[in-house]
C-alpha cells in the first residue's frame, strides 16, 4: 500500500500538469478538429493509455463518428461510426450525461462492445461528456486492451480535458458567429454607399438637364457647380464601397482612387498624389474625400487659367500620430490678403472647404509666401 500511494501521486500530478498545459492549448486554439487530436493524445499520455478518441454526435443519425484519435487503425478517423444508443458505453454516456468506467468489457452486461473496440481488442473503457451551452457535442473515451483499473480519479482529469474542448467549441462558435455578422454588416454598408452613389448620379443628372434647359447664365454656372459637387459626393461614394475594409480606411489608396477620377476631367493638368500608407476611421473619408475633391476642383478652374500645370495631392502622419493633408499648385495664387477662415468674404467654395475642415477636425492653413495655392489641413489623432 506504501509503494503504491507514492505512484498514484506521481500519476495525478502529472496529469494536472498536461491539463494545465492543455488549457493554455485550447485558449489559443483557433481550429477544433486539431485541438481534439491533441487532447486524445494527452489524454492517452496522462491515463498512460493504449486508444484515445475524440466521438462527435450526428443527431439526424443518431450515431457517433470518431473525429479523432490515436492508436487507431488509420482509416478509423473521419470514417468509423459507432452506436449512440443506451447499449453502447460512450451513447450511455452522451444520453445520460454520465461518465462510464468499463474495466472488464468482456463481461460487461450493461452494454454491448461496439465493432471498433472488440476489433482493436479492447478491455477496459473510460467515456466522459464533452458539452458546451449549445447542446452536447459528443464523447471523449480512453481504452486500453491491457488488464487494469480506470478509477474515479480518471474521470475528474477527463472531464477537465472535456470541458475544455466544451469551453473551446463555445468560443469558436461564437467567434465565427460573430465574424458573419460583421461580414453582413460590412456588405450592408457596401450596398448602401453604392445606392447612394447611384442615386446622387441620378442627382446630379437632373441637375444638369435642369442648367441646359435655363436660359439665364447665372442659374446655368450656379446648377453647374451644384452638379460637380453633387458628382463629387457620388465618386467619393463609389471610392469609399471599393475599399478592401470600411472598418478603417487606407489613405494611401483611397486618395489614389480619387485623384485617378479627377484626373478624367482635367486632362490638361498633371495630377500627383503622394500619400503614406496610414488607416483612419471610415466616418472620416467622405468629408476627407470631399475636401481634397473641393480644392483640387478649384485648382483646375482657377490656378492655371486656360493653361496646364501640375497640382499635387498629398497625405502623411505629422509627429503627434495625426494627419496632414496637403493640396497646392504652382498656379496664380491666391488673392492678396486672402483669409481662407474669414467666412463673410469668402467664397462658397472656400465656405465648404472650411465646413469640411470642420467636421473633420482639423485646422487649415494656407502656406504664405509659395508660387501658387498650397493648402494643407492638419487632422488630429483620432481616439
Amino acid at each position: 500500500m506504501t509503494d503504491l500511494a507514492p505512484k498514484a501521486l506521481a500519476i495525478r500530478l502529472r496529469q494536472q500538469a498536461i491539463l494545465s498545459d492543455f488549457g493554455v492549448e485550447a485558449l489559443r486554439a483557433t481550429e477544433l478538429l486539431p485541438l481534439l487530436q491533441r487532447a486524445t493524445e494527452l489524454c492517452a499520455e496522462g491515463m498512460e493509455a493504449e486508444f484515445c478518441k475524440a466521438l462527435e454526435y450526428k443527431p439526424h443519425q443518431d450515431c457517433l463518428l470518431v473525429c479523432a484519435g490515436i492508436g487507431w487503425a488509420a482509416d478509423t478517423v473521419g470514417t468509423t461510426i459507432i452506436g449512440a444508443d443506451l447499449a453502447s458505453p460512450a451513447g450511455y454516456a452522451l444520453k445520460t450525461g454520465r461518465p462510464v468506467i468499463s474495466n472488464h468489457l468482456e463481461n460487461e452486461t450493461r452494454f454491448r462492445t461496439p465493432k471498433l473496440m472488440a476489433d482493436h481488442g479492447i478491455r477496459r473503457a473510460i467515456n466522459v461528456l464533452i458539452a458546451n451551452r449549445d447542446g452536447n457535442y459528443g464523447v471523449l473515451e480512453v481504452d486500453d486492451t491491457r488488464e487494469g483499473q480506470f478509477e474515479e480519479a480518471d474521470i475528474a482529469f477527463m472531464q477537465g480535458f472535456a470541458n475544455l474542448v466544451g469551453g473551446a467549441i463555445e468560443r469558436q462558435r461564437a467567434e465565427a458567429r460573430l465574424k458573419a455578422a460583421l461580414e453582413r454588416q460590412e456588405l450592408l454598408s457596401r450596398e448602401m454607399s453604392h445606392r447612394v452613389k447611384n442615386s446622387l448620379a441620378v442627382v446630379a443628372g437632373f441637375l444638369g438637364l435642369q442648367a441646359r434647359g435655363s436660359d439665364n447664365a447665372d442659374v446655368k454656372n450656379a446648377l453647374a457647380d451644384a452638379r460637380t459637387r453633387v458628382e463629387a459626393v457620388a465618386q467619393v461614394h463609389d471610392q469609399l464601397w471599393r475599399q478592401p475594409s470600411l472598418e478603417a480606411i487606407d489613405v494611401a489608396g483611397f486618395l489614389e482612387a480619387l485623384c485617378a477620377k479627377l484626373r478624367e476631367s482635367a486632362p490638361r493638368h498633371r495630377l500627383v498624389c503622394r500619400a503614406t500608407r496610414m488607416d483612419i476611421p471610415a466616418d472620416l473619408a467622405i468629408p476627407l474625400g470631399l475636401f481634397v475633391n473641393e480644392l483640387v476642383t478649384n485648382a483646375i478652374k482657377y490656378a492655371y487659367g486656360e493653361g496646364e500645370g501640375e497640382i499635387r495631392v498629398e497625405a502623411r502622419p505629422d509627429d503627434a500620430g495625426g494627419l496632414v493633408v496637403g493640396v497646392a499648385d504652382d498656379g496664380a495664387g491666391l488673392p492678396e490678403g486672402f483669409d481662407p477662415t474669414a467666412a463673410r468674404s469668402a467664397s462658397l467654395g472656400m465656405r465648404i472647404i472650411n465646413s469640411l475642415a470642420r467636421q473633420l477636425g482639423g485646422s487649415l492653413r494656407v502656406a504664405p509666401d509659395v508660387q501658387g495655392a498650397h493648402f494643407s489641413l492638419v487632422i488630429p489623432p483620432q481616439a
